[in-house]
């Protein structure tokens, strides 16, 4: 692959990108986030990507709508990731592992000739993503490992509790928050959390309120 390009800082990063919609889907900085793409167009998104400086947005269609079933209207923020990994199935099919960069605002989705969509960006809001392990102190781990506690024992997982024991902060809650279950509202939500006390402080609260869901005989379940 080429690029040896590294990305400290808004200004380092460039004003487009191709931008990859995935619903569901949750990609923070320094989080690792395996993808099988098939469909031709992001084959060709991929192609391109690696010709040049390696990065993807991964982004959420709206949850709200809009747009066409082709080209859905897209959620204001997401998150650049790199190409790190690549394989080539014989089905023709793209292996790959994106690490996540730092997040973007959409200033304006461009009109293009390429079957993937490209969208004007901003990284300028998003400094902090750049530095790694920043406003780790200020996390409340100790509440984020009990929301993961009461969650293991009401969905009957196995986590592996050294390693979480192991885990920085940063890489404890934003590793929590990509493997959720939420939808996309809330996975939007701990995207664009203003920093990692905060996003934790959301994952905190949206494990809370999914647990008083299940508990109290809602038809929504972990999983």
């Amino acid at each position: 692959m080429g690029s040896s390009v590294v990305y400290r800082c808004p200004k380092d990063c460039p004003a487009t990108i191709p931008v990859f919609p995935l619903s569901g889907a949750l990609l923070l900085p320094r989080g690792q986030m395996p993808l099988n793409i098939f469909e031709p167009r992001y084959l060709a998104m991929v192609d391109e990507a690696l010709r040049s400086d390696r990065l993807i947005g991964l982004v959420q269609p709206d949850p709200d709508g809009g747009g066409t079933a082709t080209a859905p209207k897209l959620c204001n923020v997401g998150c650049a990731g790199r190409i790190t990994q690549f394989a080539e199935s014989s089905d023709g099919r793209y292996l790959i592992t994106l690490v996540g960069v730092a997040r973007f605002r959409i200033e304006e989705e461009l009109l293009t000739t390429t079957p993937f969509r490209q969208c004007q960006v901003d990284f300028e809001g998003f400094a902090e993503d750049f530095i790694a392990r920043a406003g780790e102190t200020e996390v409340d781990r100790a509440g984020v490992v009990k929301a993961l506690r009461d969650f293991v024992e009401a969905a009957e997982v196995r986590v592996d509790w050294k390693g979480i024991e192991e885990a920085p902060n940063e890489a404890l809650v934003n590793a929590l928050c990509m493997m959720s279950p939420f939808g996309t509202r809330e996975k939007q939500a701990l995207l664009e959390a203003v920093d990692l006390k905060t996003r934790a402080e959301v994952l905190i609260a949206l494990t809370e309120i999914e647990l008083a869901r299940s508990g109290s005989g809602s038809d929504t379940t972990l999983q």
